[in-house]
């Protein structure tokens, strides 16, 4: 029995009430959306595959214990931490790249361009803090998206230090977006 013209926030409660009826619409209307967010990180479809019934598995066990108001941003939500997970177990991230990608919200959601932006002039606000040889660095790896060896040649520094003030300021900026991030969420 399909539960075709109950809203999300119907469903959860059925969920929580036990409702296999109410888990297979959630399954069958969001599976495809996961599915899709979490191929645009991993491409690769069977761990794909594995993210999504992770996640739809953990809403099943844990239906009762969950207090969701908004289940697509609770599942998607879900989706994007596994895969970071397991991004942080399998790859060597970008530094900087997939962590803010990571914490952005879902291009679905109609928050997200202002979300966005705002985490970028965080960003900016952060740099224009740091000490000028760090802010160079910073500016040259991602605004120019030069080589160590090339920033350590042009600002005539050894590149073991050049890889020190990147490595410290992706430090600085990850404690600094995580603060940012929990206020904003």
């Amino acid at each position: 029995m399909r539960l075709l013209t109950y809203r999300d926030d119907e469903l959860v409660i059925l969920l929580k009430q036990g409702s296999e009826a109410a888990f297979s619409e959630i399954y069958e209307r969001y599976w495809i959306k996961l599915y899709n967010e979490s191929h645009k990180r991993l491409k690769d479809e069977a761990l794909c595959a594995d993210v999504i019934q992770d996640v739809l598995a953990d809403l099943w066990l844990n239906r009762e214990d969950r207090e969701i108001e908004n289940l697509a941003a609770y599942l998607f939500t879900a989706v994007r931490y596994r895969v970071f997970t397991l991004y942080k177990k399998v790859k060597n991230i970008d530094a900087l790249t997939e962590p803010i990608e990571f914490m952005l919200v879902s291009a679905s959601d109609p928050d997200s361009i202002f979300f966005e932006k705002e985490i970028r002039e965080c960003i900016e606000i952060w740099l224009n803090m740091q000490p000028e040889k760090r802010k160079q660095v910073f500016a040259m790896k991602f605004d120019q998206d030069m080589s160590t060896r090339e920033i350590s040649k042009q600002l005539n520094v050894s590149q073991k230090t050049v890889q020190n003030q990147f490595t410290t300021s992706i430090k600085l900026l990850r404690v600094h977006l995580a603060k940012i991030i929990s206020l904003m969420l």
